[in-house]
């Protein structure tokens, strides 16, 4: 079982960053560096969706044009931590930000396919 901890969301007027961290644990979850991780996110009254994700060797990346050019995801695989840059918010971008583990080991980049997920860290963008 792996845990999935999310920090660093706030309150940040238009315009502004944040910059989301994502940290990995578990007694089964050995091998951070094995497997692709994303950030989805989910505003009231909507559905999750999907914002990034990164492969497991962090070499490819892929974004919803939404927040493309905007946002950055990376990954420190010796520090078991992903994480989502945010830049030029915009109050659209509010929401629950939710950071998720692929369940393939060595998988293809893809937009499904997660199965582990944080409890979430919330990102309020004010007008």
């Amino acid at each position: 079982q792996v845990q999935l901890v999310e920090s660093g969301g706030g309150l940040v007027q238009a315009g502004g960053s944040l910059r989301l961290s994502c940290t990995a644990s578990g007694r089964t979850f050995r091998t951070f560096g094995s497997y692709n991780m994303g950030w989805f996110r989910q505003a009231p009254g909507k559905d999750r969706e999907f914002v990034a994700a990164i492969r497991w060797s962090g070499g490819t990346t892929d974004y919803a044009d939404s927040v493309k050019g905007r946002f950055t995801i990376s990954r420190d695989n010796a520090k078991n931590t992903m994480y989502l840059q945010m830049n030029s918010l915009k109050p659209e971008d509010t929401a629950v930000y939710y950071c998720a583990v692929d369940k393939r080991l060595f998988g293809i980049l893809q937009r499904t396919g997660f199965d582990s997920w944080g409890q979430g860290t919330q990102v309020t963008v004010s007008s």
